[in-house]
């Protein structure tokens, strides 16, 4: 009878670190998952009393990863607020996808992003971005997670939605992993971009139905066509807000 535990060392195990902080394959250790259960208890109080913070549409997520999570952006809050709406069971296995030579462009943001944040870096000028996707991929299935992803790479400055990167599309062709368009509402009152304290004002996340990308060639074409509808089932969702204000009466 062959044993069913298998003994696999952490990816990142040779890693300084320093080149943990800033690795694709870095993995959460005793002590992160501390950080990550302080850290998410503290936003979550915070968005809850500050923000009045309402989930809508949770039934669309999986019962457990692999998942990808993508979203509108328009403020820093988005990645605390959409980790903040995801399962709590979760917490070490959701990885935000930053931009490396903003949130870990210096020692002190890369800890912050990688202990607190739990962020992984993708780098928008480096030349391996094809390679840094392919190991995202394989980490994303083969380990089970849970990315969130912002693909208009930087946030609105108009609080509309903006372009999307084809990148998305390299992570999810040809697989079975879920794709769950939300939409945040509120959070490009609360702190858009040049404005440092937010405001006390609400916000909202909405889920929407998962996509799937089985039958889509992993090719460019392809990821043009991933590409397109997830930014119309986000968009949709911005709609549906906007629907919504209409009809309320307030």
């Amino acid at each position: 009878m062959s044993d069913p535990w298998e003994y696999r060392p952490a990816a990142d195990i040779e890693l300084s670190p320093r080149e943990q902080l800033c690795s694709l394959r870095r993995e959460p250790g005793l002590v992160s998952t501390g950080l990550h259960v302080l850290w998410r208890s503290m936003t979550r109080g915070y968005l809850k009393v500050g923000h009045r913070l309402r989930v809508v549409g949770k039934t669309h997520l999986p019962k457990a990863p692999p998942v990808v999570v993508v979203a509108n952006h328009a403020s820093h809050l988005d990645a605390l607020v959409l980790c903040s709406a995801l399962p709590l069971p979760w917490r070490d296995r959701v990885f935000p996808i930053a931009a490396g030579d903003t949130f870990f462009a210096s020692r002190g943001r890369a800890i912050f992003a990688a202990t607190m944040l739990n962020a992984l870096p993708m780098w928008r000028k480096r030349r391996a971005v094809r390679q840094d996707l392919g190991t995202l991929r394989a980490r994303l299935t083969d380990d089970a997670l849970a990315f969130v992803l912002f693909p208009e790479g930087t946030r609105s400055r108009t609080g509309e939605l903006g372009s999307f990167k084809g990148g998305l599309g390299a992570l999810v062709a040809e697989t079975s992993v879920p794709v769950v368009p939300a939409w945040i509402e509120g959070a490009y009152k609360a702190l858009p971009p040049g404005r440092r304290v937010p405001r006390p004002s609400r916000i909202e996340v909405r889920f929407g139905p998962p996509l799937r990308f089985e039958d889509t060639s992993n090719s460019k074409e392809g990821w043009r066509e991933i590409r397109d509808r997830i930014r119309a089932a986000v968009g949709e969702l911005g709609r549906g807000h906007e629907d919504a204000a209409d009809r309320d009466p307030r």
